[in-house]
Order: C-alpha cells, then structure tokens, then sequence
C-alpha cells in the first residue's frame, strides 16, 4: 500500500484517543468509538496483459536461398510468396486475370496523349514508402528496367528491351517511361518493384543481392528472421505500410517434409500448407476428411525439356527429333510431378501455360512413347551409325550433356529420367547440376557462335521452367525471340534460354509484341516453327496444393497466377501460443 493510503488512519487512531480523555474529565458517558480499518499489506499494480501476437503459420516446401522474383535461378514458390508479401506493384491481376491498377501504390497509370513516342506515365502516391523511410519513386522503376533488359538469366525482359528512357518528375513521383515501339503489353512492366537505394551499390552483384532476402519491404508485412537452417522465415506486420494494415500480426513460413506437412495440419500446428505434394501425400491429405479444403494452385511456370540448337551436338535438328522420339514424355511426367496437382496440368504447347486464357494445344501428335525406329531413321539420317551399343559419327559418339540447377529437386528427377532414356536408345547422356545462377545467368545464356567461351556449349539439353502469366506476345518474345542489342551501347543483350534464334521468325514475334500482328495468328506461326524445329519439349505446368484449416479466414487462391499470399494481408489467424518476438 502507498504511504498516501496510510495517512487517513494516523488521523483516525488520533482522533479516537483525544475524546476518550475529554470523557473521562466530563463523567459523560463516551460516544461510539469510529471503527479503525483493518491494516493492509503494501501490493503493487500487476502490468497489464499483453494481448498474444495473431499469427498464421504456413507450412512450406524447402525454403531455398534466393528470392529475386525476376531470375530463373529464383523462380520458385518462396520468391513468389515473398514478393507478394513485401514488394509493391502498378498492376495486379483482377479477379478475371487481366491486370488492374493497384490504388493502393498508384494515383494513375495511362498512357500520354499525343506523345512523340509510345510513353507511359505513372503517378506514385506521395505517401508510399519503403519501411526503411525511402520514398517508393522513380529510381525504383529505372533499377528495374536497367537490370531486367540487360542481365542474363531474367524471366520476362522483352518488354524492358522495348523503353527507351525513364524519366523522373516531381521529386521521383511522377515516371515517363518511353519505348522505342507501341507495347500493348506495357501494363505487365514493373511488377514487383526493388529498393534500388539500398541494391543499386549493393556489394553483391545482381544474381546474389537477394539470396538472404529483402533489405527493405513496400508491402503489408516486412521480413523479422530469416533462419534457412531451421528452415524458417517470420514475417511482421510492416508499421511504415500505409495502406489497410495486415490483419494478423505476423506470418511464420515454416520448412518441413511432406509427411510433417501432414500431421501438422491434422494437429494445428499449421493453419495452412502451400507445397508440392506427390500421389501419397495427396491421399493422406485426403485422408484428413473435412479438417482440410485442399485447393489447386496453378503456378506461372511450365517445365519442358530445352534441346539447345546452338549445341555442337544438337546443330542438327534430325538430332534433336531423334532425342525427342528416344523421350518417354509420361515417365517425364510422372519423375517431376510424382503424381500431384501439377500432373493434371500437362503442357501441350510452346508458348501459352495449360491454365492461361487462350491456351489450345498446338503439339503436333507426338508419340508420347519411346520409337527405337524413329531414332534408327533419324540418326542414320544425320549421319550416325549404331556400334557397340552406342551412336557414332566420324569416330566419335553421340553423347549429350543434361543440365538441372542444384537448387531443384525436381528438376534433377527429370534430367536424371531423360538420361536413362537416352541411354536406353543408345544415346549416351551425363547430368549435370550447376547452380541455378550459373546454369540460367551464364550457361545458356552465352552465345557460343558469337565466340563467346563462357561455357555455353558444354550443355546441350536442360531441364528448365518457361514463365508464364505476363503479357503473351512478350513472353514468347523473351523464350524464343533473338536478343537485340542495347541501342545505346550496341551490346547484344543475353540470349534467351533455348539458344534459339530464327532470323525468318523474328518479324512476327516483334509484329505480335508491337499489336501490329494478333498474338493467337503470331503464335500459331510461331509453335509451328518451334515443334518443326524440337526446340523444346514441354511438360507440366508447375502447381502445388493448397490445405486450409477451418481456423483461418481470409485465404484465398488468387487470381489469375498470383497465387494465394498475394490475399495474406485478409488473413486472419489465432493468437500465437508463446510470444515468440
């Protein structure tokens, strides 16, 4: 008790004691006596209850270094989901998958009346900002534009080759952004924005400044602990956000087996799992009963098998045709999907992913089986006889190198099934499994014809994934279209992944880009060449299952290929069971 409480009754006890004596000296008999209140012990104000964080813990497949969301080294589900969490964007995808003006980053983004060129202006609101305090602004737009049109190994860079000037006003919150060409497909451009105060003189180059993450986020949540070891990844509620705030207070990316995944949704330990599950995890998930919804999750990304024509072995497209009928195309399949979601997405065209709007098969009736004839023929053809086993020319045998980044479990199935494939027609094969950054940012990168001698030939087939869901004429062009050069330097930009490159074609791959061609009479003409030629073999489309529990709200799939974390700032989870901060 405070010594104030104590003063009150010093005063009573005195009180009682001075009419006991006037009393005894008046023979009146004494008035009732003021009760004294009992004494107390001193206590203290316990600290008011701080209410536990809400958290929604997600269950993840491995969580792998790398999250540039615009590398083929890093396309995998952890970039995406960090991307959606952390990095702001102009357009995002509508509920029908067509791109719509993200109000919350942006005033306007229209194009400019009456221009002498094609230009687009954007209008940032003044108040978004990275959570470091920077203002999100116009060099965060040319960072991107100048990285995406000229490093090796980017998904989706036609459409950067295109501008040819960005400008800043208004203190970087108004951006010009000029292009050599009309691009109807320009509303696709600057996804994904990067702080480029904190990249642009990053000691680390391009393909490694965000293998341990974001230094800054412009998104509802930011990045607290980023633990690969533990396979963990915590995520807070971002305080300098300001847009709605997140409706849970953090979002924890937990790593762990697919069995685990299992009985940690059957426990609660999850709230939800997005992970690449096989035939008998897909089962045991159905096992659950109604404790899960189990939905699909397209991913924008279809697998396919590159037969690299630049190669010195597959130089002649009879070697190529004979490599694809020596392919066992379901056993593919089966090596990479194990059976899961992604084996009902299987990809029967060149350009267009199985769960875009427009896509049409467009395979020419490939035999989905092994044709030991149809090898024999054209091998002969090119010039390869059958001895000891093995197809030689001039002395030497056929032996093809296969590459599949290290990083991918996946990936190194395929390549590994392909190899036995081709053994078994006599075809020698060797896998091979460089990092992703130096397989798509420096191998197939090259251009070994041009001289260049950073590797390029050494691989002749590789086990890749084609993005998908940005604009379709610009996503054929970056797959298949030849590099250009840089107008104000004159250095050819990187080549595209499957070393391809047809003089005759590009017309109307640049005529589709531009709108002066429809992309469906543009792409039609463009996969006839492509199949005719075996460049490439696709296979699946990328996808993973999605299992909620009933105790999370607000999660959604996605629209169009954005994928489920582009809802988590709805997501509403449970108090955490421990503080955990």
């Amino acid at each position: 008790m405070s010594q104030g409480r104590r003063r009150p009754l010093a005063a009573v006890s005195l009180l009682v004691t001075t009419v006991t004596v006037v009393a005894a000296c008046t023979n009146a008999p004494p008035p009732p006596l003021v009760p004294q209140a009992p004494k107390q012990s001193p206590t203290t104000s316990a600290p008011p209850t701080q209410p536990m964080p809400v958290e929604v813990v997600v269950g993840v497949d491995e969580l792998e270094g790398g999250f540039n969301p615009h590398t083929l080294a890093d396309l995998s589900p952890t970039s995406s989901a960090l991307a959606s969490l952390m990095l702001p964007s102009v357009f995002r995808p509508a509920p029908d998958g067509s791109p719509q003006l993200d109000s919350t980053l942006m005033e306007s983004a229209e194009v400019v009346p009456d221009a002498e060129k094609f230009t687009v202006r954007y209008r940032i609101r003044r108040e978004a900002s990275w959570s470091d305090g920077a203002p999100i602004a116009a060099e965060d737009f040319v960072y991107l534009w100048e990285q995406l049109r000229s490093q090796p190994g980017v998904s989706d860079p036609a459409g950067y080759r295109l501008i040819d000037d960005v400008a800043s006003r208004q203190g970087g919150k108004t951006v010009d952004v000029t292009f050599a060409k009309p691009f109807p497909g320009w509303q696709t451009l600057f996804s994904n924005l990067l702080p480029a105060h904190l990249l642009r003189d990053a000691p680390r180059g391009w393909a490694t400044v965000l293998d341990d993450g974001y230094p800054a986020s412009g998104g509802p949540f930011a990045i607290r602990q980023v633990d690969l070891d533990r396979g963990e990844i915590i995520l807070e509620r971002n305080d300098r956000y300001w847009g709605p705030p997140a409706q849970s207070d953090r979002i924890v990316l937990r790593s762990i087996d697919k069995a685990r995944q299992v009985e940690a949704l059957r426990s609660g330990d999850s709230h939800l799992a997005v992970f690449g599950a096989d035939r008998g995890t897909m089962q045991s998930l159905r096992d659950l009963g109604n404790a899960v919804q189990l939905i699909t999750v397209p991913r924008p990304a279809t697998m396919e098998v590159l037969l690299r024509q630049d190669s010195r072995a597959l130089a002649d497209v009879k070697v190529r045709q004979a490599v694809l009928a020596a392919l066992d195309r379901p056993a593919l399949i089966e090596a990479g999907t194990g059976g899961g979601p992604a084996e009902q997405l299987q990809a029967h065209a060149q350009v267009l992913a199985p769960s875009e709007r427009g896509y049409t098969p467009t395979e020419p009736g490939l035999p989905n089986q092994p044709d030991p004839a149809q090898v024999e023929r054209l091998l002969n053809e090119a010039g390869y006889q059958r001895s000891g086993g093995a197809w030689l020319r001039d002395g030497r045998p056929l032996n093809l190198v296969i590459a599949a980044p290290f990083e991918h479990e996946s990936y190194i199935r395929i390549a590994e099934a392909a190899a036995r494939q081709l053994r078994d027609q006599g075809i020698q094969a060797t896998v091979v499994t460089p990092t992703g950054d130096q397989l798509f940012g420096e191998t197939l990168a090259a251009n070994p014809r041009s001289g260049d001698s950073s590797g390029a030939g050494s691989v002749d087939m590789a086990i890749a994934p084609r993005p998908a869901g940005g604009d379709p004429a610009g996503m054929m062009a970056s797959s298949y279209g030849c590099p250009g050069v840089a107008p104000d330097s004159e250095k050819p930009f990187p080549h595209n992944d499957a070393g391809f490159c047809d003089p005759l074609l590009q017309p109307t791959i640049d005529a589709a880009v531009t709108g002066q061609v429809p992309f469906p009479k543009a792409s039609a003409d463009v996969e006839s060449v492509l199949w005719r030629d075996a460049v490439a073999l696709p296979l699946y489309q990328q996808a993973q299952v999605m299992a909620l529990r009933r105790e999370v709200s607000g999660v959604q799939p996605g629209n169009g290929l954005s994928g489920p974390f582009s809802t988590a700032a709805q997501w509403v989870g449970t108090p955490a069971d421990k503080d955990g901060y």
